[in-house]
């Protein structure tokens, strides 16, 4: 059975992300995952969270690699693992052009040059050897190991393009995933994700998506408040291609929408696909969201049982 976790809905405040984390826990949802955009730095809060919350495992979804020096990475993501026992997955993503450059004035110039040679840097570092990379856009060297006394995280690579699928399935151990659909996670991620993965003699990748699911009786209703919610997506180039394989035009195009038994559906079918860990995007109304975690907790704690 895959693993069924959830997406804090954008917390101001590290308390009000403990009350949600305390809640995923309490109904049997297995990890919640951080977002990176312009609240809560993630591994920051998630620090505090796993800490708080014991029973539930953390993860982000993504932090963006530019901006930040892979030693830094290494450091925080390490020093939020010593805070949480081993309980973090890092999901790492190489964010949009349009953020990279027309917000913090750096190069988008050979993005998957870049991750590439990012991963060159931080996979030894997490892992308790020292970096030693000159490449040919990014220089992370240290005289030794990191002296933090704990395990590397899982780490995963958003990966879209080919060559990012290739990288993460290569590299690291396997995606995280959003606005990609159940369909096209079973024709192209999960393949070339998978043929990667084998050719480098690594384990069978983890393929975490994050999707939105609301449990409702008002499909189109719940379906316009999460495409509005969700508008910018289906703007940017990597999203909207992702979109463009299914024919799908919006984020609720993509998403799990409607009855207990269309959920269920569809957390089989994205198993078939080669999902391994679905983090729910709680969409519609308080009480829809909340009843659709109860749904999730449920199905989670009997596939445990």
């Amino acid at each position: 059975m895959i693993t069924i976790s959830a997406m804090f809905e954008a917390p101001r405040s590290v308390s009000a992300m403990i009350d949600q984390a305390t809640v995923f826990a309490e109904l049997g949802i297995e990890a919640g995952y951080a977002s990176q955009i312009f609240g809560l730095d993630a591994l920051g809060a998630l620090g505090a969270v796993g800490a708080a919350v014991p029973e539930l495992d953390v993860g982000t979804g993504v932090v963006p690699v530019y901006g930040r020096h892979p030693q830094a990475l290494a450091q925080q993501a390490l020093t939020t693992q010593s805070a949480i026992a081993g309980r973090l997955t890092l999901g790492i993503g190489l964010s949009h052009q349009v953020v990279v450059e027309g917000l913090w004035g750096m190069s988008f110039d050979r993005p998957a040059r870049y991750m590439a040679e990012y991963l060159e840097a931080l996979v030894p570092l997490l892992n308790g050897e020292r970096a030693a990379l000159d490449g040919e856009v990014l220089t992370a060297k240290t005289y030794g190991p990191l002296e933090i006394d704990a395990p590397a995280p899982s780490l995963l690579v958003a990966a879209l393009a080919p060559v990012m699928l290739q990288l993460a399935g290569s590299t690291t151990d396997g995606t995280v995933t959003w606005m990609t659909g159940i369909p096209t996670i079973a024709s192209y991620v999960s393949p070339r994700l998978s043929e990667a993965a084998a050719e480098a003699g690594r384990p069978t990748p983890r393929i975490v998506s994050a999707l939105p699911v609301s449990l409702t009786d008002q499909p189109r209703r719940a379906a316009e408040q999460i495409d509005k919610a969700s508008a910018i997506y289906p703007t940017l180039p990597s999203y909207r291609a992702m979109l463009d394989k299914e024919g799908a035009t919006s984020a609720s195009d993509i998403g799990l929408i409607g009855s207990a038994e269309l959920i269920t559906d569809g957390l089989g079918r994205f198993e078939d696909a080669g999902g391994t860990e679905l983090v729910a995007a709680p969409g519609g109304t308080s009480s829809e969201r909340r009843a659709t975690l109860e749904l999730l907790g449920s199905l989670a704690k009997g596939a445990r049982a």
